[in-house]
């Protein structure tokens, strides 16, 4: 999804995909299922990695995870992204990690898919297609469940959140992101439910555009996932 970003984005912005570990090109590494220390293994590759100016996006938890990259670059006290994007995800401090843990089973795991929107009509007609789909979700919700919040020094860094009109997080979720920032905070709307980036992707791309020009920046590291 995020490499057809490529085509509708202005050239000065570079979009870098951030594989984890178990998925696409890395498919043959061990699946990490604890939130910190999958962190912990993203924010040295990307402190490794990371150009001049750049910002960190995620959606879901992959907004946790660039969320945890940006305190961990903040506490080594190096270069931070101008600024962090997050979609579709409550903020740190109001993450009910409890309920991906009580979420079990196949029945319930489709049953949280089709409640989320966004998975394609074919999966759940295609038995091989739906079972690799349930153990990436399965995965994600173990990490998502792992998460512990650490509460600490603000960020210096403008945080951008973004929410689905119909997604089942509340507004006052979304809107304790700025606690994480002592710099600008922004929370823009748009139709649709928990993947309301892919149901209104030409306005969510106008927008993020907008955010990105706002703070100058020159690529983003994506950190998205199936949760």
């Amino acid at each position: 999804m995020y490499l057809r970003w490529r085509r509708f984005m202005p050239s000065w912005i570079e979009v870098m995909p951030v594989e984890l570990p178990g998925r696409g090109a890395r498919l043959d590494e061990i699946r990490q299922e604890n939130c910190l220390e999958l962190t912990e293994m993203l924010y040295r590759e990307i402190a490794d990695a990371a150009p001049r100016r750049y910002a960190l996006f995620g959606h879901s938890m992959g907004a946790l995870l660039a969320f945890g990259v940006a305190q961990r670059l903040h506490a080594q006290q190096l270069p931070l992204p101008a600024a962090l994007l997050v979609a579709g995800c409550a903020a740190p401090s109001r993450q009910d990690s409890e309920r991906y843990r009580q979420i079990r089973g196949d029945a319930a795991l489709i049953a949280e898919l089709g409640k989320q929107g966004g998975t394609p009509e074919e999966v759940f007609n295609n038995p091989e297609l739906l079972a690799m789909t349930l153990d990436l979700l399965r995965v994600d919700y173990r990490v998502c469940g792992s998460f512990q919040y650490d509460e600490q020094a603000s960020l210096p860094v403008s945080v951008h959140c973004f929410g689905g009109r119909a997604d089942d997080i509340k507004p006052e979720r979304l809107d304790e992101w700025r606690r994480e920032s002592n710099r600008r905070f922004t929370l823009d709307w748009f139709d649709g439910g928990h993947f309301f980036l892919r149901q209104s992707e030409e306005w969510f791309i106008h927008v993020l555009t907008k955010r990105l020009l706002e703070s100058r920046i020159g690529a983003v590291r994506d950190f998205s996932a199936t949760a």
